[in-house]
């Protein structure tokens, strides 16, 4: 296991990206912070930054004008990287599908690895998908570090 994979696996850096909605998932999300679910159990470090993540974790429907700002945002995230959609907003488009100022999933704008359905979701489903996520994390690192050793 290399330095950087290790280092990865436990201090894994999470963004997330409100889309709108009714907030529901956002809420939720926040209770995961709290010491009853404690998700710092698993290292995961917050951070504004897209240029520090590694995991996305998008909440709510897109919205048209919120499109360019997700897409903006995971390419300035460095490979390898993991999305998490929360919610039935995020992995269907929910009660906003086919509102004239959505586009719907997060997975017409950018491309998914995690579903975590549920409206609201529960925080004990926010974390599987989470450590899911951490899994997914780990394999493309180990797949990014042999392409680069085979390129060697």
């Amino acid at each position: 296991m290399s330095l950087t994979e290790l280092a990865r696996k436990k201090s894994p850096w999470v963004i997330h990206v409100g889309t709108g909605g009714c907030n529901g998932c956002d809420i939720e999300l926040l209770a995961c912070l709290a010491p009853r679910y404690d998700i710092s159990r698993f290292g995961v470090m917050s951070t504004g930054n897209p240029k520090h993540a590694d995991i996305m974790l998008v909440v709510g429907p897109v919205s048209l004008k919120y499109k360019e700002i997700i897409k903006n945002l995971y390419d300035q995230m460095p490979d390898p990287k993991v999305v998490i959609a929360v919610g039935t907003c995020a992995s269907t488009g929910g009660i906003y599908q086919g509102c004239y100022g959505h586009c719907g999933s997060v997975d017409k704008v950018i491309p998914v690895d995690v579903y975590v359905p549920g409206c609201n979701v529960r925080p004990e489903a926010i974390i599987d998908g989470l450590v899911l996520a951490l899994d997914i994390l780990n394999e493309k690192e180990r797949k990014l570090l042999s392409e680069k050793k085979g390129a060697a």
